[in-house]
């Protein structure tokens, strides 16, 4: 051990007179620890935010959308497919059809977007067959004429969706056209009873709430599409490449059809969250440079406390930029010290964050990320390596910097005025 870390090591720990400075120098250990701990808490949960939100928005949407742009459907969609099958990275299509419309069932009513779907392809595309909680895809099928009762196209709701209208399994729902149809007796809405036969809930209330979904062939009928679809979603095996390949369809389908991948579809949400990632990554290193501060104002009462012992020892031979290397070395130890100590903390709470918001809530008895409002039925968080280990790398380069200047001012003093009193 250099002369220097050990002389450092003996300023931090106090005596009976230099209680205050202890204090202070815990203070700055705690105030860096905090902004760690805080740093490492928050950026895994937006991290996990955002990989959450991307899961369950591709759970429920395909990663890229081929639409014609010239007309509201696409009739030669079955040559569309064969040519996105043929196109690199491209694991699995189908073709779609979404309308919005009115569900109602007794005296409750909903609007809601309604998707038509292949019950035999959609599960190559989409997560819905896994989100299902009761029902299975096979049943959108329609029934046949040897079943029993009435002869209905089938329909599957979202778990909010079948909360808010009051419907159970079997039952039937109408649903309503916004598109009016012209009559003997004016112009009246197109209505037509759908039986329920399957829930699904994808984890995000805003898609629970407002999606259905019933088979492609139902949805030609009901609107009127014989023939048509709104587009072709697409499955990709990497969905960081699916800006790639959805250029490449671009260029391989040409006018009139259009291909979006999920990050285009999804910018401003994406956008938002990593804005939002790096502003609170500077709001919360203010911490740490608070702590910072603390680290300046202890290191200049230790070189006041300490003016002998450097007179004393620049007397002996010590050099500047040893007296600059002890008071430097103090505030690294603090550094190092509160960020080891925000680590522990860090990836202490992270793992176990759901059960401390769940305690919480349980002890003031509030909900504290209601579903309908940040979308999530569980607080999603993911360690970020990379980011910790900047973090880390950040917190103790501030420490030392904000040392630097105490420590230059107790190498510049001058022998004689340490000891012209003593």
């Amino acid at each position: 051990m250099s002369f220097e870390l050990f002389v450092s090591l003996r300023h931090l720990k106090a005596k009976r007179t230099q209680k205050f400075i202890s204090l202070n120098t815990w203070i700055s250990i705690g105030g860096v620890a905090l902004g760690v701990m805080a740093l490492i808490v928050v950026i895994a949960v937006m991290s996990g935010f955002g990989k959450d939100l991307r899961d369950k928005i591709l759970g429920t949407n395909s990663h890229i959308v081929v639409t014609n742009i010239t007309r509201s459907g696409m009739d030669d969609y079955e040559s569309v497919l064969k040519k996105v099958m043929q196109a690199e990275g491209v694991k699995a299509a189908a073709p779609f059809i979404l309308n919005q419309v009115m569900l109602t069932f007794g005296g409750n009513s909903s609007g809601v977007v309604v998707r038509g779907i292949d019950p035999d392809r959609e599960a190559m595309v989409s997560d819905l067959e896994k989100n299902l909680i009761q029902g299975e895809l096979a049943m959108l099928k329609r029934s046949k004429s040897g079943a029993k009762g009435p002869r209905r196209d089938n329909i599957i709701l979202g778990k909010e969706l079948a909360q808010k209208l009051g419907v159970q399994m079997d039952d039937a729902v109408s649903m309503v056209s916004p598109a009016s149809r012209l009559t003997p007796m004016g112009l009246v809405p197109k209505i037509k009873l759908f039986k329920v036969v399957g829930f699904f809930e994808s984890g995000m209330f805003e898609y629970d709430s407002s999606l259905a979904f019933i088979s492609i062939e139902s949805a030609q009928k009901f609107f009127a599409m014989k023939g048509t679809v709104s587009g072709v979603e697409i499955h990709v095996d990497d969905i960081d490449h699916a800006d790639k390949i959805a250029e490449s369809l671009q260029e391989n389908l040409g006018f009139p059809y259009y291909a979006r991948d999920w990050m285009r579809m999804n910018k401003n949400l994406f956008s938002a969250l990593r804005l939002e990632k790096i502003v609170m990554f500077i709001i919360l290193i203010l911490i740490i440079l608070v702590a910072a501060f603390n680290i300046v104002s202890t290191l200049f009462m230790v070189v006041m406390e300490k003016t002998k012992e450097i007179a004393i020892l620049k007397s002996m031979g010590a050099s500047r930029t040893s007296i600059m290397k002890i008071f430097s070395l103090q505030g690294l130890i603090i550094g190092i010290t509160g960020t080891f100590i925000g680590c522990v903390g860090g990836f202490t709470i992270v793992p176990n964050l759901n059960e401390i918001v769940g305690f919480i809530e349980s002890i003031f008895g509030i909900t504290a990320f209601p579903s309908d409002v940040y979308y999530l039925n569980k607080l999603p968080s993911e360690i970020q390596y990379l980011d910790s280990f900047l973090i880390i790398i950040f917190s103790i380069l501030i420490c030392f910097l904000a040392s630097l200047y105490p420590a230059w001012r107790a190498s510049r003093m001058d022998p004689v005025d340490g000891l012209r009193y003593e």
